[in-house]
């Protein structure tokens, strides 16, 4: 909305009825035109669609695009150094350091361009379990984003509360207000800069909504291990016997796709927190990708893309019959739905389960088609593989990637988002895989049959018997073989699941090619973790893999 028009919105009347005390001034924040506080789904509806932010298609979800930005600006990710935190973060490729009078400079700028303009706030929580809550303002330039924090975060309808909220933190998103390079020494004009001492992010130059998602996720991945509390890229549901299920990966290995169980309750599909208590979700909603989603293998993300207030990012649809159009993936491979995760049938409302995992799973998606769909790691081996986090980067989720996978190694499935050296959540981690005596799986959910073009995807029919075994303790008496390279156990039968598909180089027509592939493979993992030696303890570097010399 230009700054230079002065008129009534559709909800101009309503704009400070849930205004807090702790207002935009206690940022610096002044001379705005208008703040919009607070306002319902309904009523940023209507301003979307005023402002011509979007499209409403059929059903009722809000059609958005992001522009040119159709996946997180990774590389644009910056740190404010400053003594409270200098010594405790990761300082590295994710975590780049932007100097205290660099960021001082850069908010003198942000405050004045915002000056006579309007803006929208959304008061909100991250955290299902009160005792480790975050509550969190985001302050947007698009009456879209503020719809997307609402589905993203935990609201509150209690005018009492909205009114005495003052935030733990604040993300302003900004799309269109460009960094300079030159002048604050970022990469590009775009920037994510997190200020850990102010208690503040900013988002410039990005419509891309999971990069407020993300943001928060990236505060709780600091802050909450200062309370022994275990942040996680994860999802997770739970049995009906109480038997929680975690699910670590990246975008594109299917965290959602296989988390959203008809027979399990999703409790998030995310990120999530293991603190003494239990396992609770960071979020409110669900942000799946949904690029060729199947209303029969995923029926209930599926019904989630037409409903009423869903976001649908740079999905495709007729403007006439308003019909979208999931395979389409012209605009991008990365298309995203931003729903409440009340909108899945089957879950966990109050976000927050008493009890302690006793499966986790570390979700692969190899693109060179040789490890087996599942695997039980040992203690150590769950702490290599999990610094490890081996993965490919699917088409779409991050800027810059192709068509082909890219196959990466992401430190905790999800270094992006890891503050704190990968081994410390690693350790953290073992000491609640032993405390609670927990399985830990490590399943493939990429190629067979050889690497990306050569070989196929293995089937979500298969991925998900083999996941039902192993979660409903099927797998504890079947016969498993040590892998030659890995170490870990290779189960030799699963409940329906032919007997070819566990052994990955049944489906190679030259064997030789197979072992050679997997031992470049066990180079790779190699090569990686001499990045993270430093910080690991030798019986974790020692459950790596080992080379083969002789051909099979």
């Amino acid at each position: 909305m230009s700054k230079y028009l002065h008129f009534n919105t559709p909800a101009t009347g309503q704009a400070k009825e849930l205004e807090a005390d702790y207002g935009l001034d206690n940022h610096g924040i002044k001379h705005l035109d208008r703040a919009y506080w607070n306002l319902c789904d309904e009523a940023l509806y209507e301003e979307i669609v005023f402002r011509n932010e979007g499209k409403i298609a059929r059903q009722g979800p809000v059609l958005v695009s992001t522009g040119k930005h159709t996946a997180r600006a990774a590389a644009d990710k910056f740190i404010v150094r400053e003594e409270t935190t200098a010594e405790k973060i990761w300082w590295g490729q994710y975590n780049r350091p932007l100097s205290h009078e660099k960021f001082s400079d850069l908010m003198s700028r942000v405050r004045a361009y915002c000056q006579n303009r309007e803006l929208f706030v959304q008061d909100c929580y991250a955290g299902a379990d009160p005792e480790y809550r975050l509550s969190v303002r985001v302050i947007t330039e698009l009456a879209w984003h503020s719809l997307f924090a609402r589905n993203m975060f935990l609201t509150t309808e209690d005018k009492t509360i909205l009114k005495k909220f003052v935030p733990d933190f604040t993300v302003m998103s900004l799309p269109d207000f460009k960094v300079d390079a030159s002048i604050d020494g970022t990469r590009s004009e775009t920037a994510i800069i997190l200020n850990y001492g102010q208690r503040i992010a900013v988002v410039a130059n990005s419509q891309y909504g999971g990069e407020i998602k993300k943001s928060i996720f990236t505060v709780l991945n600091y802050l909450l291990t200062f309370e022994d509390v275990l942040p996680m890229h994860c999802s997770a549901n739970v049995g009906k016997n109480g038997d929680v299920a975690l699910f670590f990966g990246l975008s594109g290995t299917g965290k959602t796709t296989l988390s959203v169980d008809p027979n399990r309750k999703l409790i998030g599909d995310d990120e999530h927190g293991w603190g003494s208590r239990g396992v609770f979700n960071f979020e409110g909603g669900c942000y799946a990708k949904v690029i060729r989603l199947s209303e029969k293998s995923e029926p209930e993300i599926y019904a989630a893309t037409r409903r009423f207030g869903t976001i649908l990012e740079n999905v495709v649809f007729d403007p006439v019959t308003r019909r979208i159009d999931l395979d389409d993936d012209h605009i991008t491979e990365n298309t995203r739905a931003s729903f409440p995760i009340s909108s899945i049938p089957n879950t966990v409302p109050e976000g927050f389960v008493h009890n302690h995992p006793k499966n986790v799973v570390f979700l692969t998606c190899d693109a060179s088609g040789v490890m087996p769909p599942i695997a039980k790691l040992s203690p150590e081996q769950a702490q290599y593989h999990f610094v490890s986090g081996y993965t490919s980067k699917i088409a779409g989720t991050e800027i810059g990637l192709g068509i082909e996978p890219e196959i990466t190694f992401s430190a905790c499935f999800g270094a992006p988002f890891m503050v704190r050296h990968p081994f410390e959540y690693a350790q953290m981690l073992k000491h609640r895989m032993l405390k609670h005596n927990v399985n830990v799986w490590l399943v493939n959910t990429g190629w067979v049959g050889g690497r990306f073009g050569v070989g196929k995807r293995i089937s979500i029919r298969h991925t998900r018997a083999i996941l039902n075994a192993a979660l409903d303790g099927k797998l504890d008496k079947v016969e498993y073989r040590k892998d030659k390279i890995f170490g870990y156990e290779v189960p030799l039968s699963c409940p329906d699941v032919p007997q070819d598909v566990l052994e990955p180089s049944a489906s190679w027509g030259n064997k030789d090619e197979y072992w050679k592939k997997y031992d470049a493979l066990a180079a790779r993992f190699s090569e990686n973790f001499k990045l993270f030696t430093d910080g690991c303890s030798p019986e974790v570097i020692s459950a790596g893999p080992s080379r083969i010399s002789n051909t099979w």
